[in-house]
């Protein structure tokens, strides 16, 4: 066993190296631990790879579908906007913040969140106010409500089988609730009555020269009219709410930029503004789109007909991060074309082609109209809307979306349904209502994330049949020998560090075998401390890349890294105080 313990000890390890260092994907870095494992003889076949079998993968594949189908009615954003209103801030955050919680209870919180993104961005807009007061409480909001159910998150699924291969009943629809109520009670109210407070203001709707918010480069072409003209008799110092910046100029960067500098050909003028101002610009007289004209196998991107703008938020896991925009090969790779980017903290212009792309980067792609079929489910970019020609809602299937929702809600509550067989029936009432097409259906599945949940349930497996867990669960206890609730604060905080470095169900696969084998050690309720760690996974608010949500939020709310900390600390506090509490009461 001691053989065995060391296999899985390395491949946790390495999955962990792969997961932080990020130059695979999360995917492939869990499957492939779980591979290794198998391959090296420290589990068996049938061991290994039960967790494909397990309902977790199968209950988070229907989920996805069910959500798709709510999203594509149009209900979150139609409320979205009827909570936002003609309210006061504090009242907006609050309703706001409130829904998204109980709407994170039983839908995937990404759609949840990319709704409230973009209701969130039209009430500022209408209003001149900074989106950055609202969208990190609502990312908050979004994961506290994920604590509440089963389904709220796919880490409460991978629990509930981990729980069952141990030889337990799986977690009850609302168990989760039982130990995450004061948290959600009171870190809800935080979120909802004090985190726009807490929040910076990073400017409004309206762009000045100090907020260059979305940037777009335009080129000088040669005997063009606007070729030997200067910014002023071009008339391009200022157009309406969008501004020349910068100028480059034979690799040099030209900023600020006077009234009176002469364009020559093959100047690029840097333009910063709203995306909806930004997006008129290719249409000048005499200028063209900075490297729109390099050969690429895209012909369409000239073609108005048949293309459509983008706005697309880089993920952490993407291949093309920490590169520079010219040499990512990043229209080859996704068929699309940057053409504008707007930075988080970044306070002066960007030079486009030279810009290292990072995580959390907001990106204005020119795409065929397929592109966001093809990458919303994929860990390249954590969200992307359409920002042109989008389709209409399909409102007129709202409530049979809803009655496909209720059944995935109510059945398991009332007990005429376990969870994984009302999810599929949810699924399958999406389609069969006519609310999501097959194809549209299989589409809304995200198979790297049902790769990482059944892989991460037979690591899982592997760390407790190995006797690791045992071996770490001796740790824990020897270090916390003052008793069961220091060891509970313990396996809270190992698992919050986890969570923030490393995918939140990699965290709950290591650290939940841990808790069952610490819980049973110190005669502590093993349930409760499997419960207490999935939420510790659950809860990551310290950083943009900790959580999914919180990098779907950091393009469009403009926020800096340490912006996190102003509501992470007070929430990751109540955490480690509220969780350790609930896991040895009773």
């Amino acid at each position: 066993m001691v053989f065995d313990e060391l296999i899985v000890a390395l491949a946790v390890v390495a999955m962990f190296v792969a997961l932080v260092s990020r130059r695979v994907s999360p995917a492939v870095a869990v499957v492939g631990a779980l591979l290794g494992i198998h391959l090296l003889g420290a589990a068996e076949f049938d061991r290994a790879f039960s967790g494909f079998a397990a309902p977790a993968p199968v209950t988070i594949a229907a989920l996805y579908v069910v959500a798709a189908g709510v999203e594509r009615t149009g209900a979150l954003h139609r409320v979205g906007a009827a909570l936002l209103g003609d309210r006061t801030l504090g009242l907006a955050s609050a309703r706001l913040s409130g829904a998204a919680l109980a709407a994170s209870a039983v839908l995937a919180n990404t759609p949840v969140v990319a709704m409230g993104i973009s209701a969130t961005d039209s009430w500022c807009r209408r209003r001149s106010i900074s989106a950055s007061r609202l969208l990190l409480p609502l990312s908050s909001a979004a994961i506290l409500g994920g604590t509440l159910t089963v389904i709220g998150t796919s880490t409460n699924l991978v629990a509930s089988d981990l729980l069952a291969a141990s030889g337990a009943e799986p977690l009850g629809f609302l168990e989760p609730a039982t130990l995450a109520w004061p948290l959600v009670v009171i870190g809800g109210a935080v979120v909802a009555f004090t985190g726009w407070r807490l929040m910076p203001d990073r400017g409004g709707a309206a762009i000045d020269e100090d907020a260059p918010g979305f940037q777009l480069g335009l080129v000088v072409e040669p005997g063009g009219v606007v070729d030997g003209a200067t910014l002023a008799e071009a008339g391009l110092r200022q157009l309406g709410t969008v501004f020349c910046v910068a100028v480059e100029r034979a690799g040099v960067t030209i900023a600020p930029v006077s009234g009176d500098l002469r364009l020559r050909a093959g100047d690029v003028c840097v333009f910063a503004g709203t995306v909806e101002a930004i997006a008129d610009l290719g249409e000048l007289d005499g200028m063209r789109l900075h490297d729109l004209d390099a050969a690429t196998g895209l012909h369409v991107l000239g073609d108005g007909a048949r293309t459509a703008w983008f706005e697309a938020v880089l993920g952490p896991n993407a291949p093309v991060v920490g590169q520079r925009l010219r040499d990512s090969g990043f229209r080859d790779r996704y068929q699309a074309a940057v053409v504008a980017i707007r930075r988080a903290g970044h306070d002066g212009p960007l030079g486009l082609g030279d810009v290292r792309l990072r995580a959390g980067d907001s990106l204005i792609l020119l795409a065929d109209q397929g592109f966001r079929q093809r990458w919303k489910h994929r860990r390249d970019f954590v969200l992307i809307r359409r920002r042109s020609d989008a389709p209409v809602p399909d409102r007129g299937r709202l409530p049979l979306a809803l009655v496909a929702l209720a059944v995935v809600v109510i059945a398991p509550v009332v007990g005429w349904l376990a969870v994984p067989r009302a999810a599929l029936a949810g699924a399958a009432a999406m389609v069969v209502f006519g609310v999501l097409r097959p194809r549209e259906a299989r589409d809304a599945v995200d198979l790297n994330v049902v790769a990482i949940v059944g892989a991460a349930s037979g690591i899982g497996a592997a760390v407790t049949t190995s006797g690791l867990a045992d071996r770490l669960a001796s740790a824990i206890e020897t270090t916390a020998s003052s008793g069961t609730l220091v060891a509970a604060v313990g396996l809270v905080v190992v698992t919050l560090v986890a969570t923030e470095v490393v995918t939140n169900v990699a965290a709950v696969a290591l650290m939940a075998p841990v808790a069952l084998a610490v819980a049973e050690d110190l005669g502590a309720d093993p349930r409760r401390f499997l419960l207490g760690v999935t939420i510790a996974a659950s809860t990551s608010f310290l950083t943009p890349i900790g959580y999914q949500t919180n990098t779907m939020v950091l393009g469009p709310g403009r926020y800096r890294p340490l912006d996190y900390l102003r509501l992470g600390l007070p929430l990751t506090s109540l955490v480690v105080l509220v969780i350790p509490a609930m896991m040895v009461a009773g």
